[in-house]
């Protein structure tokens, strides 16, 4: 039986740890929480899976909460005008719905299964020298924890990595009491507003440690006006603030929000990072290997809400390539090739989530535009977010944008 050490126990560390655990592995998960703390710790992030990554979860029989969470069928986007009203206003509805839980839910969740079915638990926040030990003693040792001492393992592939600093200040609330958008009150969407030089508002319904809830999520411009939560510490002041600056740029939002509440003293989040692909094989002082997984090696900002599906993605192809490897030697060239297999798919999510924090070009805007005209136009940009690889043939090349539109025109008329 082939052992393996996977630290970290996010989306990637845990989902990658389970589906090695059901094919017979002998595999020890590090994490530097108890579940216990996980759950009532702070919100991590602002998950939003889609259909492929849902799949993902449900073949390895994971998708505990699927019957809880709410079914997110569409995903619309706004645009303001300078008078704060709406230039762009349309929604697409999804093939296959999406669900958001709270990463405090499901992590504590899957990291309490892992142990049940057998898997060793190693409470421990591992350092470099760790490694260089377990190395020696595991087929296998794999990163997933995309914070700290043990990222410095994994250099910065600055051919795929167009940005070194943070393109976006991020501001999260989780929130209860939020009223439905008016004009689709029947389904639920992820609504993403477009605030044109300043920023972004994204909000989505989750599934929390209470319930039915919200997340109010704001990117900022760094230095622009949304940049102003960094040194908040008070939650109640932090969602003052959400609040305010829905009610400035965005009034349509804040009309649906003046009855809000903070799900739980921990349910808000601040921060920033430069979005970064590193090399996927880290090098122990030793001379041991370790490979990178999920944010580790590929971190998007979190724009196009890849984050969460990107780490489920990736620790499916991974696992694929475990499995098919057999006894072989883990060696360098393998974790190399391994991760060319996941970046094959992830490549189209880089490219798209770095197009999105640049100002959008013409061809792009008149496609948004299109969305409120077409209702074809909505929904493939919708079902984008679930397979961005579609967007190669209608997103980055003006001659490709005018093409499709040009035939969606034609296709209304006929």
């Amino acid at each position: 039986m082939r052992k393996i050490l996977i630290v970290g126990a996010g989306q990637s560390g845990l989902q990658l740890a389970l589906g090695l655990q059901s094919q017979g592995y002998e595999v020890t998960l590090m994490s530097n929480r108890t579940a216990d703390e996980i759950r009532t710790g702070r919100v991590m992030s602002t998950q939003c899976m889609f259909h492929t990554a849902l799949e993902h979860e449900r073949e390895l029989q994971l998708g505990f909460w699927e019957s809880q969470a709410p079914r997110i069928e569409g995903l619309g986007l706004s645009v303001a005008a300078p008078d704060s009203t709406r230039a762009v206003d349309w929604v697409g509805r999804l093939n296959g719905f999406a669900q958001s839980v709270d990463q405090r839910v499901k992590m504590a969740g899957w990291m309490e299964t892992f142990a049940q079915r057998g898997g060793q638990l190693v409470i421990h926040g591992a350092a470099v020298s760790d490694l260089d030990y377990f190395s020696r003693t595991y087929d296998l040792v794999m990163v997933s924890a995309g914070k700290g001492e043990l990222v410095s393992m994994f250099s910065r592939d600055a051919a795929r990595s167009p940005y070194d600093a943070p393109q976006r200040a991020l501001s999260v609330a989780y929130v209860h009491g939020l009223a439905p958008r008016p004009e689709h009150p029947d389904f639920d969407a992820v609504r993403c507003n477009l605030v044109p030089g300043v920023g972004e508002l994204f909000i989505m319904p989750t599934l929390t440690t209470s319930g039915r809830a919200d997340i109010l999520f704001w990117e900022g411009v760094p230095g622009g006006p949304l940049d102003v939560f960094q040194g908040i510490k008070d939650p109640a002041e932090h969602l003052a603030k959400t609040l305010e600056l829905m009610e400035r740029f965005l009034p349509w939002e804040y009309a649906r929000a003046t009855k809000v509440e903070l799900t739980d003293a921990n349910g808000t989040l601040a921060g920033r990072y430069a979005p970064t692909v590193r090399k996927p094989v880290g090098r122990l002082p030793g001379g041991g290997l370790v490979l990178g997984v999920g944010d580790v090696v590929v971190a998007n900002d979190p724009i196009t809400g890849q984050g969460s599906n990107t780490a489920s993605k990736c620790a499916h192809s991974y696992l694929h390539s475990i499995i098919e490897h057999g006894d072989r030697e883990f060696d360098a060239a393998w974790m190399q090739a391994a991760f060319d297999r996941h970046w094959e798919k992830t490549q189209h999510v880089v490219r798209w989530t770095n197009a999105m924090l640049a100002p959008p070009p013409e061809h792009v805007l008149n496609l948004i535009g299109a969305g409120g005209q077409f209702q074809p136009v909505a929904d493939r940009f919708a079902n984008a977010f679930d397979d961005p690889a579609d967007l190669d043939a209608f997103f980055f090349e003006p001659d490709r944008t005018n093409a499709y539109l040009a035939e969606v025109a034609a296709a209304a008329r006929a």
